[in-house]
């Protein structure tokens, strides 16, 4: 589990998951409080800080467009 620590999701509770699969790994997030999940890949020699970030920009980008988040 991580507490996000960004402007738009601060305060918020988001379980993140990494699934190496081969060459990629598969992350995927999900915020607890609307239960709305995300899923990304990326090149498993990515660090894990980055793809991180970018599942968790998805998410945002997600929440946004549902409204659940402004």
């Amino acid at each position: 589990m991580l507490s996000m620590n960004k402007e738009i999701l601060q305060g918020r509770e988001v379980i993140i998951e990494f699934f190496p699969v081969g060459n990629v790994v598969k992350v995927s997030a999900m915020d607890v409080e609307t239960l709305t999940e995300i899923s990304i890949q990326g090149p498993a020699n990515a660090t894990q800080d980055v793809l991180k970030r970018n599942a968790v920009k998805r998410l945002e980008y997600v929440l946004k467009k549902k409204g659940l988040i402004s």
